[in-house]
């Protein structure tokens, strides 16, 4: 995938993602106008199909809610690059679909960078500096998951 990054620090919780205030409502869909809104107010009007959220560690902390990758995923990111994430966010956006790699350079890409990301390998090449970095690969049955759009979209292709 290809896409631009949307650069984030250290310690985004799930609050950051999607405010409280919008946990009414449950779909892609619905949540997507509302992602960011209180840290990059200006995310959900132009972020792009594909394009890339990258921050440091402990991405996803605080709420358990599946709300936080349900927004990320209506609003079409290609994945998620972070430092680390939070255990439970990371489990909640696998089965909802939403990719995401764990990559020690992250200081290194900033806001705007054009990155070609391949999930498989782990490979990151930011194309605005000319840089490559290697992210640690989701397994495949993990991959499998997230290719077929969730843990839900891939149990329904495993039983038929």
């Amino acid at each position: 995938m290809k896409g631009r990054v949307w650069k984030f620090g250290d310690d985004v919780d799930t609050d950051a993602v999607i405010p409280g205030r919008y946990l009414v409502m449950n779909t892609p869909e619905e949540l997507a106008p509302y992602t960011f809104v209180g840290v990059r107010p200006e995310f959900a009007g132009n972020v792009k199909e594909n394009d890339i959220v990258v921050a440091g560690n402990n991405f996803g902390c605080g709420s358990s809610r599946e709300h936080a990758p349900i927004a990320l995923k209506g609003s079409k990111i290609g994945c998620v690059i972070a430092k680390s994430f939070a255990r439970i966010f990371f489990r909640n956006a696998i089965n909802i679909g939403v990719a995401l790699l764990e990559c020690p350079e992250t200081d290194k890409i900033d806001d705007g960078d054009e990155l070609t990301v391949d999930i498989a390998s782990g490979i990151i090449e930011n194309i605005t500096k000319g840089e490559k970095y290697k992210a640690t690969p989701l397994p495949d049955f993990v991959r499998g998951i997230v290719d077929a759009g969730g843990l839900k979209e891939y149990t329904r292709q495993i039983i038929n």
